[in-house]
């Protein structure tokens, strides 16, 4: 298992990377750590906002993609989040010095690049829990620009 810089693996940059780095992953599942600092990026004297858990497991989600591509001598793309599904979370915040774990495991996915996962944060006994749905075509372009219109199945016509 090669663990890459979390730079890597994400299609973001800068102050837009919300996870530290990847702890581990499997053909089904990533683990990645984040630390809640201060001047962080939506940090406030609270701490992270709930809320932020989704972009959270967004970006694991991602990693792991990330991870699935890079092994297999690809090149990392953009991908997009769809939904989210019940998300549920012990706090409002996640406190400023808190370490994050965040998990990802696959539940379902098809050749199109559909899939969901079943998420998580844990950190001591905070916890936030959701499912996210995304999207992964071979060729994002079509569905990055503005301008192309796409049929009923996602297709550039």
């Amino acid at each position: 298992m090669i663990l890459w810089p979390i730079e890597q693996l994400l299609p973001h940059a800068g102050r837009m990377v919300w996870l530290d780095r990847v702890v581990e992953w499997d053909e089904e599942h990533i683990v990645c750590a984040r630390a809640v600092r201060q001047g962080d990026l939506e940090v406030t004297a609270e701490g992270l906002p709930s809320w932020a858990g989704i972009e959270l497991m967004a970006q694991a989600i991602a990693a792991w993609n990330g991870c699935q591509v890079l092994s297999a001598g690809g090149t990392v793309r953009p991908g997009f989040l769809l939904g989210t599904r019940a998300y549920r979370t012990d706090v409002d915040a996640f406190p400023v010095g808190s370490s994050l774990l965040v998990e990802a495991t696959r539940t379902f996915h098809d050749e199109e690049g559909m899939a969901s996962f079943a998420c998580r944060i844990s950190a001591g006994t905070l916890q936030a829990e959701a499912r996210l749905t995304v999207f992964s075509p071979p060729d994002p372009t079509p569905f990055l620009d503005p301008r192309t219109s796409l049929d009923p199945t996602g297709h550039a016509p």
